[in-house]
């Protein structure tokens, strides 16, 4: 890969990063929110490679056509088969290493590979992870939990899918016994009459995601639907224990807007029905 096509591959990889990550929320179907100013950081400094490297280019090109161009001009000698310049005392003036004008600084062949991310910064945007993926992965492994805090008088008690699960399998005071809870989360469809509320979750970025389902039994949408959903735990197993299933008997449930960061376990907003 010649340096012209390297100055361009840092442009585009600078411009491709400041698209996703400047103009709405594009970049969380990559990375965690809290890796934007990272994103945005990446791109000035391609940017600012891009140019650093375009102008080494011009000046180099530029003295190498200064050279042949002068040597020609003021009858500097030649010997006929482009040899170069000698001195008084018969040594070459460029010295041995003297290129010519000529860049050799070539990039390995596989470097045109990465233009096919770069491009795809810029011009596409891969699909929003969802329903898809999460029925084709096993949900996360809930970290173990030894102290769980009184639950909240209010009714329905709002609860992550996380908590939730917590507090199914592991808290033996199964306070969340006959309890009203209201989730948010995407639908996922699931075989025997059921659907899973779904969350995606990123550690770091699309590559590392995990999945948390709670099987819901209750009236489903289409897939993918971001909805509120109210209801009570569906009695299956020992409470409190591992044998305890996940899932909740649906009271209500019903469309909401899909939040800005998707790809988190929060709680439901106040106006999330």
């Amino acid at each position: 890969m010649k340096r012209p096509l390297q100055v361009i591959l840092l442009v585009l990889g600078g411009l491709g990063l400041l698209r996703i990550s400047l103009f709405g929320d594009l970049y969380l179907r990559y990375v965690k929110e809290g890796l934007r100013p990272l994103l945005i950081t990446s791109g000035v400094l391609l940017l600012l490679l891009g140019a650093a490297e375009a102008v080494s280019y011009w000046r180099a090109h530029g003295r190498g056509l200064g050279r042949r161009h002068g040597g020609q001009e003021h009858g500097g000698p030649d010997d006929g088969h482009g040899q170069g310049h000698e001195d008084d005392e018969g040594h070459d003036r460029h010295g041995p290493g003297h290129d010519h004008g000529h860049d050799h600084s070539v990039a390995p062949r596989t470097a045109w590979l990465l233009f096919l991310p770069v491009v795809s910064l810029l011009f596409y945007a891969p699909p929003a992870l969802g329903a898809y993926t999460a029925s084709r992965e096993p949900p996360q492994v809930i970290s173990e939990q030894l102290h769980f805090d009184p639950l909240p008088a209010t009714s329905p008690v709002p609860m992550t899918l996380t908590e939730f699960t917590a507090r199914v399998q592991q808290d033996r005071a199964r306070a969340i016994k006959g309890r009203g809870i209201e989730m948010t989360g995407f639908v996922t469809p699931a075989p025997g009459g059921s659907w899973y509320l779904t969350r995606i979750i990123y550690s770091c970025c699309a590559a590392d995601a995990q999945t948390v389902k709670v099987r819901i039994y209750g009236p489903a949408l289409a897939a993918d639907t971001w909805v509120s959903v109210t209801g009570t735990w569906h009695p299956g197993g020992t409470l409190g224990t591992k044998t305890a299933t996940v899932a909740l008997d649906a009271h209500t449930v019903d469309r909401i807007t899909k939040p800005v960061n998707a790809y988190t376990d929060n709680l439901p907003l106040p106006t999330s029905r």
